[in-house]
């Protein structure tokens, strides 16, 4: 491990042409083992030393001075590493002299047993990892040569980063990078650039948010009064429009009238006749005792008629349907509606009181999430985006409803926080906000859930 002590000469155009030597053989290199062969033998003829370590962060003592394979197990080895170590961690000086005085006691002992006196340390700042070259010397360096040996070294590492880099697997780059990415003399972990970015994402990933879901909502009435049919018939008219104000007892719609109409004058005049028949029949029976049984019948039919002629009335005047309330109409065209027959019972429109609204959004089955009772809710109106509706969740529903377009969700309704001049029937997107997760699981729940429906897992 010793390299013999010859005066390289102090003329400063030979040690010149020495280190343009010294660095044309190093671009002519062909591997990273040969560079580190070069750096710890051949350096001598930039200034003299006894022994020589070439040391790096990530693989410990890489080459030494008149050895071909380095035994990283040895106890010189060993004690070069901690000593590297130790180094690494002190203030980056270009070339810092060394001593024995300087060292903890226990790098200390080992000193007067491996070395001389005199030692000298090179950092390789750009290393990755950290490195340096360790020089071992009986006598001090001059300033020419000190300058020399900075020069060589740092030529000497810019052809061996590639040569090494290609050299390691993809991890290894990847952990060089992570753990001190042209780290200075000084290489603290928050000085690592790569992990102080590594820290810096897993403390935004970890930042609580809450967990929303995008829903398609609109403003509904809370409790609409809804007006159905009376009768069975066919819608004639519509006194109305969609969203129109209407007062109470205004006339909506009315159903066609001319079949009621006619019932009735045929209701009337069967009732008239049962009338001439009863009085007919009473005076016979002023004169004919076995005509009188008849009179009990006929007055039947006459009370049966009557009855029939007022159900006609009535239905007459069912047929002009009227506001129960003061409110708002909510319904479709009038146009479908007119000249459609309808059942009794049939839902026609609603009426909903000013003021009484809410909101109502449809969550699909993927964004189901749990929801607390008055969770926020806000609807983004297509209307006015730019001015969500505000509002507390009211319920949720338990089971999920099918949809016109055939998919499946869960009915959500929310009652506003404070009253709004949007009219009822604004459609939007409403955003609801459950329990708060963090970001990471916020960006990857849905990627997650994706994967595990994939594999089943």
């Amino acid at each position: 491990m010793t390299v013999s002590q010859q005066g390289s000469g102090h003329d400063p155009t030979q040690l010149l042409v020495t280190l343009l030597d010294l660095s044309r053989r190093a671009r002519l290199a062909k591997s990273a083992r040969e560079l580190g062969f070069l750096l710890v033998n051949d350096s001598h003829a930039l200034g003299p030393y006894r022994q020589a370590a070439l040391w790096l962060g990530g693989e410990g003592v890489y080459t030494l001075s008149g050895l071909v394979q380095v035994e990283a197990n040895a106890p010189y080895a060993l004690w070069l590493k901690q000593l590297c170590l130790h180094l690494q961690r002190q203030p980056t000086e270009p070339a810092q002299p060394l001593s024995a005085d300087a060292l903890p006691p226990a790098l200390a002992q080992g000193w007067a047993e491996w070395w001389p006196v005199h030692a000298l340390w090179l950092p390789l700042s750009q290393a990755p990892q950290g490195g340096g070259l360790l020089l071992a010397c009986d006598q001090a360096w001059s300033p020419e040569e000190l300058a020399l040996l900075r020069e060589w070294v740092d030529t000497w590492w810019h052809s061996f980063a590639p040569l090494y880099q290609s050299g390691m697997g993809f991890w290894q780059r990847w952990r060089g990078r992570l753990f001190g990415m042209r780290r200075g003399a000084v290489r603290r972990w928050w000085q690592r650039p790569l992990l102080l970015w590594a820290a810096l994402l897993a403390g935004v990933l970890a930042v609580p948010v809450h967990m929303t879901v995008l829903a398609p909502g609109e403003l509904v009435p809370t409790r609409p009064m809804v007006v159905r049919a009376p009768i069975d018939g066919v819608v004639d008219i519509f006194h109305v429009q969609p969203n129109q104000t209407v007062k109470k007892d205004e006339a909506l719609f009315g159903f066609d009238e001319a079949l009621i109409q006619s019932r009735i004058q045929v209701a009337a005049q069967t009732l008239a006749t049962a009338r001439t028949d009863y009085r007919q029949t009473s005076q016979q029976a002023l004169v004919d005792p076995k005509v009188r049984p008849q009179l009990s019948a006929l007055v039947g039919k006459i009370e049966e008629k009557r009855t029939e002629l007022e159900y006609l009335r009535d239905q007459l005047t069912r047929a002009r349907v009227l506001a129960p309330q003061a409110g708002v109409a909510l319904f479709d065209d009038p146009n479908e509606w007119i000249g459609r027959p309808v059942a009794v019972g049939e839902r026609i429109l609603r009426i909903a009181a000013p003021g009484d609204v809410e909101v109502e959004a449809w969550v699909p089955l993927a964004d189901a999430i749990a929801l607390d009772q008055d969770s926020v809710v806000r609807l983004y109106l297509n209307a006015s985006p730019m001015a969500p509706v505000a509002a507390r969740l009211r319920y949720m529903a338990h089971d999920a409803v099918q949809r016109p377009d055939g998919s499946y969700a869960y009915r959500v309704r929310a009652v506003l926080a404070a009253p709004t001049d949007h009219r009822v029937g604004l459609k939007g997107t409403a955003k609801l906000e459950g329990e708060q997760v963090s970001l990471l699981y916020w960006m990857m729940r849905r990627p997650l859930a994706t994967v595990r429906g994939a594999l089943g897992i």
